[in-house]
């Protein structure tokens, strides 16, 4: 009989948590090796649980589990320090990325340059500056959408593959990509921008350097962002972003 395999020490964050027994909860972990992991934490609801205090969403963790079924077991995690938890609209945009990656990242399937970027980006929600933590989600977005394959070329018009013209206004559009800007299109972008914005997701590229990159035509990059997420996700609008709104409406 095959020996379970065991992980020990691996960088996580909780994205999902929900009851399995009464004593017990299953979680989706984003793993740095492993991507996105199901686990059973047995006894985790019980007061006396070491995991109980430990296992909140945005708290980096270092975890261990093993088993080799499609949901693994828990064997331990110790919360690594660093930041408070965030408050307000940042705890909200928390939870949106948690959103974006429940729903776009399949299990098992490792990004460890999207987990860094995650992790850079929690940390700059917990620092609570509204001006850096809206950019902070733009550079995510783009990262993730770029990683998983559903980001075009930002460098070139995507039906031609012709190289953008600096200063002509570009369209990102769900269905066809990159292309150049109607008269009837309400937001759009140089073509310069996009190129910063490509060179910005290169392999070299630190994820300070895409967050710097997303400053000039935010509320332009904002919008077209949305409708890619809103289309790949299947959904007019995520829960987080409508819960978001409703609380603005107050």
């Amino acid at each position: 009989m095959m020996a379970t395999k065991r992980i020990g020490d691996e960088p996580a964050y909780v994205l999902h948590r929900y009851d399995w027994s009464e004593s017990s909860l299953i979680l989706e972990v984003f793993t740095r090796k492993y991507g996105r992991v199901a686990l059973v934490a047995r006894g985790a609801k019980k007061p006396s649980s070491s995991f109980r205090p430990i296992l909140l969403p945005l708290q980096p963790l270092h975890i261990a589990f093993g088993g080799d079924a499609e949901i693994r077991t828990l064997k331990s995690a110790e919360w690594q320090g660093g930041h408070v938890m965030p408050t307000g609209d940042a705890l909200l945009s928390g939870y949106y990325l948690n959103e974006l990656l429940m729903r776009l990242l399949a299990r098992d399937d490792p990004h460890p340059v999207l987990f860094d970027a995650y992790a850079a980006t929690v940390q700059l929600l917990a620092a609570q500056s509204a001006e850096t933590l809206q950019l902070a989600l733009r550079a995510f977005e783009l990262r993730l959408l770029r990683d998983i394959g559903l980001l075009p070329l930002l460098d070139a018009e995507t039906a031609t593959l012709a190289p953008l013209d600096p200063d002509t206004g570009y369209v990102l559009v769900p269905e066809a990509g990159l292309r150049q800007a109607h008269d009837d299109d309400r937001v759009s972008l140089p073509g310069g921008q996009w190129q910063a914005l490509q060179q910005a997701l290169g392999d070299e590229s630190l994820f300070s350097d895409t967050v710097r990159a997303c400053i000039p035509g935010f509320n332009e990059l904002k919008t077209q962002l949305r409708g890619l997420l809103h289309y790949h996700c299947g959904v007019k609008v995520l829960k987080t972003r409508q819960m978001m709104m409703d609380l603005q409406a107050f």
